[in-house]
């Protein structure tokens, strides 16, 4: 399976409970703020009594480009926050992806949100290279 053109991927050669660890770091370094937690897992389980591995979906936000996103679009807050997700890929081994805000506001005509986007985009990418760096394996396998 390849990885989706609409997230910036990393593979990353350390557990899923580490590769969370290391997320929540790399975003709060990068000025983001996690609002939202969806244990996959947990939920599947309780809701559908299905097991599934280890993924988590963590809702991401940075105060200031999200006021200058609902600032310039009101309605842009459809698309917020950031999603970023870890799964496990197998032992010793996790996928940690985020959106890629420049692929997800495309679809929004703003100069405003462009230059939102493409900060956010640089982040969350520093995020991700900052996550593969902290597991030891600072291979980008997709931007």
């Amino acid at each position: 399976m390849s990885d989706p053109a609409y997230g910036i991927v990393k593979h990353v050669a350390v557990g899923y409970e580490e590769a969370v660890v290391l997320a929540r770091a790399a975003l709060k370094a990068q000025g983001f703020g996690v609002l939202t937690e969806i244990d996959v897992k947990k939920t599947m389980k309780e809701k559908l009594d299905v097991d599934f591995k280890p993924y988590i979906i963590l809702g991401a936000c940075n105060p200031q480009l999200a006021h200058k996103a609902l600032t310039a679009e009101p309605d842009i807050g459809l698309m917020l926050p950031c999603n970023i997700v870890v799964y496990e890929e197998g032992p010793g081994a996790a996928c940690v992806e985020a959106i890629s805000p420049m692929a997800a506001l495309s679809v929004v005509d703003s100069a405003i949100l462009g230059e939102v986007a493409a900060e956010a985009q640089k982040r969350l990418t520093a995020a991700m290279d900052a996550v593969a760096d902290q597991a030891g394996n600072s291979e980008l396998v997709s931007e």
